[in-house]
């Protein structure tokens, strides 16, 4: 496992850095953020995404499931002396919010999700007229696109395409290299829930979203921070082929309305 996995702080801060650097940045160029803005993140984690719009003034909202994941957040962003709401709950609990949003992320959440179809439809009541929905996402097929990086074991965690052996097989390898059977049930979840990107642009589609923008990425922008990578994009040609595209892409990004 990544040391960033433990050091939570440092994941958060390294996320507040990429969000500044590329996710801002990317949302700026096709929409006004001001400090009238209204900011929400699902699966906001301890809330390093919202960083940088709580900076600059935007009134930041940040849920996720994990009630630990939620104090943190809270504490790291009096640490930061930023405003904040953050909210403990699964996102299918929450019917109405105090108010709607002109912005919500969705970061490396997605493919997490079994039930994507229902999640797309219910995050619409948060969204404003005319509102923008930001979704990114791993490719299931990419190097690491089963989440084996959080593998205790550090040569496991550092074998890439074992999450595309038949599921049999790779949990047998797991077992092999000692993960925990808890370990194992959740990377075999993450299989169970994978997305290619063939597979969400047909949920948008159903959902009766329009793309308003996408860029898909060799080399992940958060790689920067995480590995020292200069971010690249993907050549068009070969974010042009389907299914093919989806082993060579490690991050796509997604700006949607409905």
């Amino acid at each position: 496992m990544q040391q960033r996995h433990e050091n939570r702080k440092t994941y958060f801060q390294e996320l507040a850095t990429t969000s500044e650097l590329h996710f801002l940045p990317y949302i700026h160029r096709f929409t006004s953020v001001t400090p009238q803005s209204r900011i929400l993140e699902i699966g906001c984690g301890e809330g390093g995404n919202l960083v940088p719009f709580a900076r600059i003034g935007c009134r930041v909202t940040g849920i996720d499931l994990s009630e630990n994941r939620i104090r943190q957040a809270r504490q790291f962003f009096q640490e930061e002396r930023l405003p904040a709401t953050f909210i403990a709950s699964d996102i299918f609990q929450i019917i109405q919010l105090e108010e709607a949003f002109d912005i919500i992320l969705i970061h490396d959440v997605i493919e997490h999700i079994s039930e994507k179809y229902r999640l797309l439809e219910h995050i619409k009541r948060f969204l404003t007229p005319g509102g923008l929905l930001f979704i990114s996402f791993p490719p299931w097929q990419m190097p690491f696109g089963g989440h084996q990086q959080i593998c205790r074991n550090k040569y496991v965690s550092r074998l890439p395409f074992i999450h595309l052996l038949p599921a049999g097989i790779y949990s047998s390898l797991l077992h092999h290299f000692g993960e925990s059977q808890a370990r194992i049930d959740e990377l075999l979840d993450i299989r169970k829930c994978r997305t290619s990107i063939e597979l969400f642009e047909k949920l948008l589609c159903t959902s009766h979203y329009r793309i308003f923008h996408k860029q898909f990425w060799f080399i992940n922008p958060h790689y920067e921070q995480k590995f020292h990578l200069k971010p690249r994009k993907l050549p068009r040609l070969i974010g042009s082929i389907p299914h093919l595209r989806n082993f060579f892409c490690t991050s796509c990004f997604y700006l949607i309305q409905s």
